[in-house]
């Protein structure tokens, strides 16, 4: 069995870190008036007056991932499991993120599969896990890797996978503007980087 510390050491993604203090409220709301007066609209009119303060509301919902710790959310555990140990799925968990590099939105869906080492974790905390790091400007590979290494290093599960399925509105809204086409990125950790078991999960969370 590959040791899930090693194998997510060199891959970790960093924290966010804030290298200068965050804007007030009123210099955001003034950012956005500047972006309607780049795009070609007056920020003065009526039905554009309110739109700077909705904005930065929406952002605080957006970005709320900012605000959370991922790893806290998974800090209380269970082991009265009974004995079991096998497999445990949560598929079809929603994802709403936000592209990094046009600040398109993300939209898909998060399947995550891990074999417990005694505890297990509420399945409730596994969807706040993927809204802790999906409300943050994101890479989708970047949010693939976050998601299994918080898992496998709170949790120290036998195996860890996560696969993500989304739709990027910056290759379908702009650019080469193509609709219907999904990414998909996957992590394995664990007993899960290893065949058989490798490919039993990719099988159990493709069906």
């Amino acid at each position: 069995m590959l040791e899930l510390d090693q194998s997510i050491a060199s891959t970790a993604a960093p924290m966010p870190v804030a290298e200068t203090p965050r804007p007030t409220r009123a210099e955001a709301e003034a950012a956005v008036r500047t972006l309607i007066r780049w795009a070609g609209d007056e920020p003065a009119r009526e039905g554009l007056l309110a739109t700077p303060a909705r904005v930065v509301r929406a952002y605080e919902e957006w970005f709320a991932g900012y605000r959370q710790d991922p790893a806290g959310l998974l800090s209380r555990t269970f082991g009265e499991v009974g004995g079991y140990d096998e497999l445990v799925i949560l598929r079809d968990i929603p994802l709403q993120s936000t592209c990094e590099h046009h600040m398109a939105a993300i939209r898909g869906v998060v399947h995550i599969a891990y074999l417990p080492n005694q505890r297990v974790v509420g399945i409730s905390k596994l969807a706040r896990l993927v809204e802790a790091f999906g409300r943050r400007l994101q890479i989708q590979e970047r949010l693939t890797v976050e998601i299994a290494d918080t898992l496998a290093q709170v949790l120290h599960p036998r195996g860890v996978a996560v696969i993500v399925q989304a739709s990027h509105e910056c290759l379908s809204s702009r650019g080469v503007r193509l609709h219907g086409v999904s990414m998909q990125t996957r992590r394995l950790l664990g007993e899960f980087a290893q065949e058989p078991r490798r490919g039993e999960i990719l099988a159990t969370l493709a069906g």
